[in-house]
């Protein structure tokens, strides 16, 4: 997905500077952001934001839907590029077709990751089929750490099968949960997984005491480590548990995607769909993709490229990150 604000802000993110985070569990509430017009779906963006800019690699959070497309017209968003990053699609219902400048073509449904690497440069269109009612769903950044953030361009799709636990369900897509690996490669170690608990279910997952963790409650009022969690917002578990522990409180199941991954200790400047190292990197960036060289075409998408935005008048300085 694109990141479509006409004026993004950037963002420096990088390692805890100044000492480690404090012990509790910390709430990040989203912010609404229109993907296009005056009819278009809108999303839920938990990262980045001022409080905190990463969850391990995990630098950017969209949180979609249930939205019917026949009111905001679905998602169509034309070709644009990426850089520095791998994007990760997660759908809870409706379909998407996906094209990039790699060639794939391919369709994100609910249940299944697909996962594409950005490296020096990629494009890609992202559109609702015509089959799609309610489209509901995430889409996740990576950020790849410099010795990765040049690799070629790459995608890979994986349908993680049912993993029961004692009181709910997980799909772990991404790294190891509850005795099972994902096979999807990632260039830092990283955890990504849907769970689904039953009403009043309280499940404890042992996880590495090395990773912070976010929990993105998707429905119901979720408990993590005692700490509600509501719809829509993001818990944070700083490094140094053994376990996270995750109960619903109500009498219907819910649903949530926990993240995690060692912290990040590289700092990343971020502008629109770009990650690089410095304002110069975004620079040459944009000038690339507006020339039309390095990212490829996307092939079978009717319609023009997105446009990129125009940079600041001063240049890209870095945003604070909490402790």
């Amino acid at each position: 997905m694109s990141n479509t604000e006409t004026h993004p802000t950037e963002a420096l993110c990088g390692a805890d500077v100044d000492g480690p985070p404090p012990p509790g569990i910390e709430i990040l509430t989203p912010r609404d952001v229109p993907l296009g017009g005056p009819r278009a779906m809108r999303v839920r963006r938990t990262l980045p934001q001022r409080a905190r800019t990463l969850i391990g690699a995990w630098c950017f959070a969209d949180h979609y839907g249930p939205d019917d497309i026949a009111e905001s017209g679905g998602m169509r968003v034309p070709p644009h590029p990426h850089t520095g990053l791998q994007t990760v699609s997660w759908l809870f219902s409706g379909e998407i077709e996906h094209r990039d400048s790699l060639g794939s073509h391919a369709f994100v449904r609910p249940g299944e990751l697909n996962l594409m690497t950005g490296g020096h440069g990629i494009s890609h269109s992202e559109v609702s089929t015509g089959s799609t009612r309610i489209l509901h769903g995430a889409q996740l950044w990576v950020a790849l750490p410099a010795e990765h953030r040049d690799t070629a361009r790459d995608f890979q799709h994986h349908v993680p099968s049912p993993l029961a636990l004692d009181g709910g369900e997980a799909r772990v897509f991404l790294g190891t949960l509850a005795g099972d690996t994902s096979p999807v490669r990632t260039f830092t170690p990283l955890l990504g997984a849907e769970i689904t608990l039953d009403p009043g279910a309280r499940v404890t997952l042992d996880v590495d005491p090395g990773f912070e963790h976010g929990v993105l409650v998707d429905s119901g009022d979720v408990l993590l480590a005692d700490t509600l969690l509501r719809p829509a917002e993001l818990g944070y578990a700083p490094p140094g548990r053994t376990a996270l522990t995750l109960a619903n409180r109500a009498t219907v199941p819910a649903r949530l995607l926990l993240l995690g991954g060692p912290p990040f200790q590289e700092e990343i400047v971020m502008w629109w769909n770009f990650i690089g190292r410095s304002h110069d990197d975004i620079v040459q960036a944009r000038e690339d993709w507006t020339k039309g060289s390095r990212f490829g075409e996307v092939q079978g998408y009717d319609g023009a490229p997105l446009p990129a935005p125009e940079l600041p008048n001063a240049p890209l300085k870095p945003r604070g990150r909490m402790r």
